[in-house]
């Protein structure tokens, strides 16, 4: 078994009319893709399928959390992930993905193997940039980090001021 086949839709047997399939994303699957920025993972998908004669209009419904490091203090942070994903699968002579809403596949393959079209669906809904809210930082490591902007003669920026951070979360004061 291979470490995808879990995420396999068996698209020739289906029958004209409605079907569903449910999938579960979690870490293993970030560390098969090897995202090893992507700590932990949970996330629910749930496909609706219409197959109507040749065409299979898939719509792919991404629910869940994601945890990264935060960019600023390297806690945890976790990201909601609420994500649609639709498209429409056909079968042709050779595989085409160059629309973006049509794929074609061949003939020959009885399945459609959807992991790597939630993996980019997941991923492009994690930010460019993993920080904690205002507030929610270690508080321990926003102090390391203005002594040393300070010391290094950084003024572009200013400091994290004592309000961004909160003295509850791990890291406590100096």
């Amino acid at each position: 078994m291979g470490k995808f086949s879990a995420y396999k839709v068996q698209l020739a047997q289906l029958k004209d009319g409605h079907h569903e399939q449910d999938f579960t994303i979690d870490t293993e699957f970030f560390k098969n893709m090897e995202r090893p920025d992507i700590h932990k993972a949970d996330v629910k998908v749930h496909l609706d399928l219409d197959k109507k004669h040749d065409a299979y209009d898939c719509t792919f419904h991404c629910k869940g959390t994601v945890e990264v490091a935060c960019d600023r203090c390297l806690d945890p942070l976790d990201i909601d992930i609420d994500a649609d994903y639709h498209i429409i699968v056909k079968y042709g002579e050779s595989y085409n993905d160059e629309s973006d809403d049509i794929l074609i596949i061949p003939e020959g393959n009885p399945y459609l193997n959807v992991a790597y079209m939630l993996y980019d669906t997941i991923v492009l809904c994690i930010p460019m940039r993993h920080v904690h809210p205002l507030g929610k930082c270690n508080r321990a490591m926003v102090a390391a980090l203005n002594k040393h902007r300070s010391a290094a003669g950084d003024d572009d920026e200013e400091d994290f001021a004592d309000d961004e951070v909160d003295p509850s979360v791990p890291g406590g004061e100096d």
